[in-house]
């Protein structure tokens, strides 16, 4: 694990520690709002036919600094869904990349697409808040997470007819996603150690995905060519991020990726 890494759990776990919450309270609220929301609508936006963008909101990360000051969440999704994007993702982690859960139920109620929540998650708490936000769908670091812990991890969050989106970077974390029964793998093609980005990682590892896992290519990904790239190696959505945001028509950015050859 890298030092920034180190770092970033570290302060998950002391928020977690140091701000509890009622674990009944909110089991309850993550009941309710999962009779609002359609099982599952994450993974079935990513299994369509074409191009599946999974567009990015984040104000900030570790590696790039300030992206977008006070983003506004509710006009950024709206540019993404009219793009053509198969989903959102919005960063949460507060320290680090400055987000919010609250954008999770911001962003949904301008764009009608299913929304992933990506934090950093060590404990089942986590899982919880997630679906009482709304979330349709949550990162999982393998990096951070044993197979086992994986698996139970996704057997919560399918009670509440939530994805899992599974990330790696490497083959020993691919191992522990496929010992935890992935059904959606993420390659983050950027090195959380130095910070180097290589699409070849996504390429190295996509033949030893398991056939019928949806694949998902995270990071580097800037142009149509990365997109036809990264299709030709197997997989089936791409999430951006930094390139989209820093964009000044970010529909047309969207619908700029989804024309591949």
């Amino acid at each position: 694990m890298s030092d920034v890494l180190e770092k970033i759990v570290a302060r998950t776990r002391e928020r977690l520690r140091t701000a509890p919450v009622d674990a009944e309270d909110l089991r309850v609220a993550a009941r309710e709002e999962s009779a609002r929301r359609v099982p599952h609508a994450f993974s079935k936006a990513l299994r369509r036919d074409g191009v599946n963008v999974i567009a990015e909101v984040k104000a900030a990360s570790p590696s790039a600094g300030s992206i977008v000051t006070d983003p506004d969440v509710e006009a950024i999704a709206a540019e993404y869904a009219k793009g053509g994007a198969a989903a959102i993702s919005i960063v949460t982690e507060p320290d680090f990349f400055q987000g919010s859960q609250q954008w999770i139920a911001r962003a949904k109620s301008t764009a009608s697409l299913p929304v992933v929540m990506k934090d950093f998650v060590v404990e089942v708490s986590q899982l919880y808040a997630a679906a009482a936000a709304g979330a349709d769908a949550v990162l999982l670091l393998a990096s951070l997470l044993a197979g086992e812990e994986i698996a139970r991890f996704i057997t919560i969050l399918d009670s509440f007819g939530i994805d899992a989106l599974v990330e790696v970077h490497d083959e020993d974390e691919l191992d522990r996603a496929i010992e935890g029964r992935a059904r959606i793998i993420g390659v983050n093609n950027r090195d959380l150690r130095t910070f180097r980005v290589d699409l070849a990682t996504a390429e190295r590892l996509a033949a030893k995905i398991p056939a019928g896992t949806v694949k998902v290519a995270e990071s580097g990904i800037k142009t149509g060519q990365d997109v036809d790239r990264l299709r030709r190696a197997g997989f089936h959505a791409f999430l951006v991020g930094e390139s989209l945001l820093r964009q000044n028509d970010r529909a047309a950015a969207v619908r700029s990726l989804m024309r591949t050859s």
